[in-house]
């Protein structure tokens, strides 16, 4: 991992599909397709990729919310396919072929910062995959239509969804959602565990997304979240493995300055200042997991 960066304004990045903003430490990313239902194309992928691989890196940033243009009714409508599957598999040997929807739901939930969807609208297939399932939370509209209708179109899920639905949801939860293809809402007792908080009104959604962005964003250090997120996703093959983990990370957090004005903070009845950044505390032993490399070496699109 390269050395913290300050990339600037976010929105001179020439972006097409997404419009961003920095508020303070939280960086709020808004699908702007709301004239084809914020759906999926060749482009939303590569922005969305490029701009957490830059979050990631930006000390500025301690937390990433996702929304979508409300003047649409779709948080995430799916793909668009007006031009069919082709679109998002080309002509490419199949081992070749990387799923876009994978790339970016690998680069959500790897990033070392906490991360946010707020389910503005409606949402199905990648809606519900990248745009949801990698994220840390997940805020959503009370009457939203949600599906996962991939064996419904002859197609298989993507994104990883096969890898964290069971994961968040368990087994069972995950194999009615995926087999039915049936659309429920966020109160269903298949789906309801996903969601973080549930909304009344579309309209609620993002600012009780972002109250809470910010509150995490102040009094939360960004190294811990990091370690933590890295215990909670790589947490080693048994019990013991994990013991040994989470000593080393406390061995080696409970001598960072971000300790000493948790405690301070604490005793003071005050809000922290928390100065530690992501650059000074990677070394030898962080990160201790290693990671498949996925990349086709003959093409490359960032």
């Amino acid at each position: 991992m390269s050395s913290p960066t300050n990339p600037g304004d976010y929105t001179s990045l020439g972006f097409k599909e997404i419009i961003t903003r920095l508020d303070g430490a939280v960086l709020i990313l808004t699908i702007n397709r709301p004239k084809q239902r914020n759906s999926w194309n060749k482009t939303l992928p590569w922005e969305l990729l490029k701009t957490f691989e830059i979050a990631d890196k930006d000390d500025r940033v301690r937390v990433i919310v996702v929304t979508a243009d409300p003047s649409a009714p779709a948080y995430c409508s799916g793909a668009d396919i007006s031009q069919g599957w082709k679109l998002f598999a080309e002509d490419e040997k199949d081992t070749e072929h990387r799923d876009t929807g994978g790339m970016v739901s690998m680069a959500i939930y790897r990033c070392r910062k906490i991360t946010i969807a707020a389910v503005n609208g409606h949402a199905a297939g990648v809606g519900m995959t990248a745009m949801q399932l990698p994220f840390d939370f997940r805020f959503v509209w009370e009457s939203a239509k949600l599906t996962f209708p991939f064996v419904r179109r002859g197609i298989v899920p993507e994104a990883t969804s096969t890898y964290l639905l069971p994961r968040l949801l368990g087994h069972s939860r995950a194999t009615s959602l995926l087999l039915s293809g049936s659309t429920l809402s966020p109160t269903s007792p298949l789906l309801q565990p996903l969601y973080h908080t549930i909304l009344p009104t579309r309209t609620d959604v993002l600012p009780a997304a972002l109250t809470f962005a910010h509150e995490l964003a102040t009094h939360t250090s960004q190294v811990s979240v990091a370690y933590t997120k890295g215990l909670i996703q790589n947490p080693g093959g048994s019990i013991e493995e994990n013991h040994l983990l989470d000593s080393r990370g406390m061995a080696t957090l409970g001598k960072s300055r971000d300790a000493e004005e948790g405690v301070k903070s604490f005793r003071e009845k005050r809000e922290p200042k928390f100065k530690d950044r992501l650059g000074e505390v990677e070394g030898e032993w962080y990160p201790w997991w290693k990671t498949v490399d996925v990349s086709v070496k003959s093409k490359s699109k960032l």
